[in-house]
């Protein structure tokens, strides 16, 4: 249950990155209120997996997670620029989280 929570944790973490470029430097009311939402659930829910995880475990996923989902999400959602050296630093970050997943007892 707690790599279900962190992992949920760590998309939120997305969804607050995305909404925060969105408020355009918090002066848009919408995007400002979901940026604060997303934040205080997605840190709510790192806290409650950390109970049960390592804290770099759980900080490193979380992040992982996070800067991963941002990235796609600038891709996918807003046009970014794609490249070898973009990509291949996403793929390290998914390889951290996947050995940092099975290197737990």
């Amino acid at each position: 249950m707690a790599w279900i929570l962190l992992i949920v944790a760590g998309l939120l973490e997305t969804v607050w990155a995305f909404f925060m470029k969105q408020s355009n430097g918090f002066t848009r009311l919408r995007p400002s209120i979901i940026t604060v939402l997303a934040m205080a659930a997605s840190f709510a829910l790192l806290a409650v997996s950390m109970k049960r995880l390592p804290l770099g475990t759980a900080y490193m996923v979380w992040t992982g997670i996070g800067a991963v989902g941002a990235f796609l999400a600038e891709i996918i959602l807003l046009g970014g620029q794609l490249n070898t050296a973009r990509i291949l630093a996403a793929v390290l970050i998914i390889a951290g989280i996947v050995t940092m997943k099975f290197s737990m007892p």
